[in-house]
């Protein structure tokens, strides 16, 4: 680490300037092998989902891809750990996510790291931040405390078997196809789904991209289908598409990714999304991510919820704290 908040000095057990000691009096150095392990007997299981996926975002510093990871300690011992990193994908902000063990919150700690980290990103051609978090959680007081603010809600919808009524696609022009999760087509509908449901936030998935993360094999895909436009005129391109996660249909919820084409009028995506929601929870039940950037299946969503005929597994908060221009 190269920088050092104005009220940290140096630590008496400093073996070198990758040490400090924070006004809280834990020692920070930079995230070493093992502290996944010690940090885990520390902090116990992750409370949920969420939880689980952003402690995954503790690594080793590096420059490429550009991340900075600290772990705080008392007498030794790591208790916190905090880190920023640039995403590929989202290029204009960095991910900040940081972890007190529950003994030791309500001391300062984790500010004392962001200021710490916030510091390292001016070694970052960006600085802006963004982090997630629980609704009415600790976390969220902290987000707000420290400058940041809502900028997306994010929710994990589970739709019940048989919650819509099936669509009837006999002499409408509209197919339902399965493709390949290396198919051309889906690949395409995908980084253009992805580019648009996300300004904002902007992205940069490209085709590549979309295989690496969404679509190629170390990512679960097991499946496709997309609804496609067969009617006189058109060109048979894709309206909508879902993507499986799961590899097998059981009695649990499958984990998949629904879009649909940018290109439609709102009124048009929405019913391309109903009507292949409807295809997909025909028999079993489906738990879909939407965030509120994706209007036409929000709206098909929020009906449903209203309707008890689904249920939000989980919900993030996205907050951000851009850096001035």
């Amino acid at each position: 680490m190269s920088t050092m908040p104005e009220d940290s000095v140096p630590s008496e057990h400093d073996d070198g300037a990758d040490r400090l000691t924070l006004k809280s009096g834990l020692t920070v150095r930079p995230w070493a092998e093992g502290d996944d392990l010690a940090l885990l007997e520390v902090w116990g299981d992750p409370e949920n989902a969420l939880q689980h996926q952003d402690r995954a975002l503790l690594r080793p510093s590096s420059d490429d891809p550009w991340a900075r990871c600290i772990v705080a300690e008392d007498h030794g011992v790591p208790v916190a750990a905090a880190t920023i990193l640039r995403s590929s994908l989202h290029p204009d902000r960095l991910s900040f996510y940081a972890e007190v063990a529950e003994d030791h919150r309500r001391r300062g700690i984790a500010a004392e790291m962001l200021e710490l980290l916030a510091a390292e990103a001016g070694n970052c051609s960006t600085q802006s931040l963004k982090a997630r978090c629980g609704k009415r959680t600790a976390a969220q007081c902290f987000l707000k405390d420290n400058g940041f603010t809502k900028i997306q809600r994010s929710r994990q919808v589970v739709v019940s078997a048989g919650a819509l009524a099936l669509p009837d696609l006999e002499g409408t022009g509209l197919d339902l196809e399965d493709l390949a999760t290396g198919s051309v087509a889906l690949t395409s509908a995908v980084v253009d789904f992805y580019n648009a449901v996300h300004d904002w936030d902007r992205a940069e998935m490209t085709v590549g991209k979309a295989q690496k993360l969404l679509l190629g094999d170390g990512t679960g895909a097991s499946g496709a289908v997309a609804l496609r436009d067969r009617r006189p005129g058109a060109d048979g391109g894709i309206l909508a598409f879902a993507i499986s996660y799961t590899p097998e249909r059981t009695e649990d919820p499958a984990d998949v990714l629904l879009g649909w084409n940018p290109q439609l009028a709102d009124d048009d995506a929405e019913t391309a999304c109903q009507s292949l929601l409807a295809l997909l929870a025909a028999r079993y039940p489906v738990s879909v991510e939407v965030d509120d950037s994706m209007e036409p299946l929000t709206r098909v969503t929020d009906e449903l919820l209203s309707a008890g005929r689904a249920e939000s597994d989980f919900e993030a908060l996205i907050y951000a704290r851009d850096a001035a221009s």
